[in-house]
Formats: C-alpha cells, structure tokens, sequence
C-alpha cells in the first residue's frame, strides 16, 4: 500500500502522467458503462445487418452536432416520423348494411423547416386482418394546398420506399419523388435538380384513407421522412448508428490489448527467468526459438489466419499471445535476471536448499518484477493497433463492432470520397487517445520504476 501511495506521489510530478490517467479512468468507466447498458448479445444484435433496429434511421448521416456550426439555411434536415397510429380518427363509416366493413380517414401532420431536401421517404403500413387485407389511399397534402396520392392498393407491403418509386415520380411528373412532393409550388418540377432546388417549409399532412372489411381489422401508417443527420456519431451505409461500434469498440480494445500485453509480457518474463536459472541447452534452446521467432512477420500470419479460418476475437488474442512470448524483449529480460542469479540472496536460497523452481518465482522473479507495469502499459497501445489493423483488413472478428471494422467499412464504401469524414475521423480518435494515453503513462512509469531515467 505505501509502494502504491509512493508511486502516486511521483506520478504527481508528470502532468502528462496526471492527463493520461485521467484518460485512461474515462475509457474505463465508459466501457463499464457500455458493457451494462447494451450487453454484448444485443451490442451483436445492433451490429446486424438485417436487424430492423435501423430503419428509422437515415443512410451515411452526420452527427447531430455537426448542425451546431451551420447557418439557418445550411442546416441539414433531420429524421422526421408521422405516424397514424396515436391519431383520432377524423371519420369512421360503415360499409353495407352489415356493419362489419368500415371506411375510417385519418390525418397525420408534421412541420419541415429545412432549406434542403431530406435523403429518404419511406411509408410503413401496420395492418391487422384474418382474411381480407385492408385497402388504403394515402394522400400527401403540401403547405400550399397541393394534393398527390402516394399510394393506392392493397396494404399487403409491410414497407414501401416512396423516394426509389419511379412510377409515382412520373405520375407527379417529378424527375425524383422527393422533389415533387417537396417542391415550391412556381418549380416545373420535372426540371428540378436537388443542386439547384429548394423545398417548401410548412406543415405537410398526409391522409390515409382505409377500407376494412373484419371486425377486428385496423391500419396504421407511419412516415419517415429521413433527414442527413442522425444520432451523436451519425450512421454508416447499413442505417446503423456509429454509437454503438464507438463505444462497444473501446471496452474490446482495451480488453484486447491488456489481456495480450499482461499476458506475452509475464509469460516472456517467465520463460526469460527459466532459460537464466536452468541455463545450458534450455538456454539456448529458448534463445534459438527467440531468434526465429523475431524473424516471423506476425500481422501476415495473422492475416492468413483469417484467410483461412474465421476466427473469434478469443482465437485472435490467443494466437497474438503465442507468438509474441518470444519477442525480443526476452534478451532484456535474460540481462537483468543474469545480473540477479548471481546476488547474494540467491547463494542463500541455495544454500539452505531451495528448488530451482522456488528460487525462480520466489526470489528472482519478484526482485526484476516492478519492471513489468510499465511495460503492461506501453505494451497495450501496440497491441490495441493490432486488432484495429485486424479488423480493418477484414480478418478480425466480424461479429463484433469495434473501430476497425468501422474503418474497414468506411474504406470500402468510400467514405473520404464521399465526403464523410466524421465515419474515419471518430474511430481514429478513439484509436489516437487510447495510444496517447497508455503512452504517456508507461513514459512517467518508466521513469518511477528506472531511477537511471529519473536521473536524465
């Protein structure tokens, strides 16, 4: 505990060492907190693409925020939902002399105040019925009084994409659905061009119209008019909100990259100890493995890996571990422990007759062992990278969100020429804050845990 006090107190001296940690407690708290909000089956759930937990939401949109530092007429729109379904009726009649059959109009209003078109219109219907499907005419009324009808039939579609129906721009006599039903009423909408366009701001309302023939049998229509921004991190091509990968992403890549660095460091350590205390053809042997092991290009193994086998993020970090046990850093280690074999302490160990187990793990290990916190904290940034760069090349695994599988998806889709940086921008931050902070911290460790650095 007063080795744990001391080592605070010189942290103290290293602002940057005082930044870092405080980096370091917000990522952590963070995962925490994302691991019990969106537990990891529905963090899996989210990152699905056939989930329909997205379809409200609009395609590659910006952050929310990003309107904050745009003029009134530049803001881009945001996602706007009518629906039906809590709407009171505007009339109900019966349908002959049965009075099973009933025709019901129901209106449903919202305001657009935007200076530019929204990306999408999509309708969904809601229809509950036995045998006989509901019919419904759904008519778009603008500010100015103008009425189209959108849709006509049978409400047997669950979802129909207003702004991809060809048939009814044409019957609009619009070069795209979007802008007729959203042009000002002095544009020849077949000429309209959304560069040059501007849409009409006011109140819109759409009336359903519904004819159903079961007692039980109702119909709801909801409206989504998608706009171009869209949640704290925007979204990707898939509607999915980048929240989720950015934040689930954090609490993998911090468990990734201590559990690989604790993990090839205090086996290293151990093996490093054995070869020094054993020494003869084990000493060797582990230097020659060493030196092969050097030789081997580890992200190229990893990638063939991946190539050939899918694997989880467990077989990932398992394999990661494997083959950097005998890294580089085991000569160092064989340096230090060949400076403590030799100490006097050790000559008592052996004089009253310690194994040679009992002196590796009792004596030699515990004096060389401060040495190993600083290198769990710089050696976790390195490792972080290594899973991101996985990721991005699309041998991670697929099943999780994590920032490289949102770089990978941004570079695929061509997100930098497209002109969506915030989907590249985000998890290069979370990437470049996490080293930066495990970084600077192992520095300011370095320098407690060395006195030699402490004197420089």
């Amino acid at each position: 505990m007063k080795r744990i006090k001391r080592i605070f107190s010189v942290l103290r001296k290293y602002p940057t060492a005082i930044i870092a940690l405080v980096i370091i407690t917000i990522l952590v708290g963070g995962s925490i907190a994302t691991m019990i909000a969106i537990p990891l089956s529905e963090a899996k759930r989210l990152w699905q693409t056939s989930t329909q937990a997205w379809e409200d939401t609009p395609k590659r949109a910006d952050p929310i925020w990003t309107n904050w530092f745009r003029s009134a007429e530049d803001k881009l729109p945001e996602t706007i939902i009518a629906s039906t379904e809590d709407v009171e009726p505007l009339s109900v009649e019966p349908l002959g002399s049965a009075g099973i059959a009933k025709q019901t109009i129901t209106e449903t209003t919202f305001d657009f105040p935007y200076y530019i078109h929204p990306s999408e219109l999509a309708l969904t219907f809601y229809a509950t019925y036995q045998a006989s499907a509901p019919l419904g005419r759904i008519t778009w009324i603008t500010p100015d009084g103008r009425e189209f009808i959108i849709h006509d039939s049978v409400m047997d579609k669950r979802r129909h994409v207003l702004s991809s129906d060809g048939a009814l721009a044409r019957q609009i006599g619009a070069q795209a659905t979007i802008l007729g039903l959203f042009s000002n009423p002095g544009d020849v909408m077949r000429d309209l061009r959304f560069e040059t366009a501007t849409p009409q701001r006011g109140t819109y309302t759409l009336r359903v119209l519904s004819k159903t023939f079961e007692a039980d049998s109702t119909l709801d229509v909801k409206l989504v008019v998608y706009g171009e921004v869209s949640g704290i991190a925007g979204t990707d091509h898939l509607r999915r909100g980048l929240i989720v990968g950015l934040l689930w992403g954090t609490p993998i890549a911090l468990m990734f990259g201590l559990l690989a660095a604790v993990g090839t460091t205090v086996l290293t350590f151990i093996i490093a100890a054995i070869g020094v205390w054993f020494g003869g053809w084990v000493d060797a042997l582990i230097q020659r493995i060493t030196e092969v092991n050097v030789l081997l290009p580890l992200l190229p193994i990893l990638v063939m890996l991946g190539i050939f086998y899918t694997p989880n993020i467990i077989t990932i970090l398992g394999v990661v571990v494997v083959l950097s046990i005998f890294s580089v850093a085991i000569k160092t280690y064989r340096a230090l422990f060949l400076q403590v074999k030799n100490s006097p302490y050790i000559e008592a160990a052996r004089a009253y007759g310690a194994g040679g187990f009992r002196i590796i793990f009792r004596y030699m290990i515990p004096k060389v062992a401060p040495i190993l916190i600083p290198a769990f904290v710089t050696g976790t940034p390195g490792y972080v990278f290594l899973e991101a760069a996985l990721a991005f090349l699309g041998v991670g695994d697929v099943s999780l969100p994590t920032w490289g599988k949102i770089l990978n998806n941004a570079n695929t889709q061509g997100a930098l020429f497209r002109g969506d940086y915030y989907w590249v921008l985000e998890p290069a931050f979370m990437l470049l804050v996490t080293g930066l902070a495990f970084a600077m911290l192992g520095f300011a460790l370095d320098r407690i845990f060395n006195p030699r650095l402490r004197e420089t």
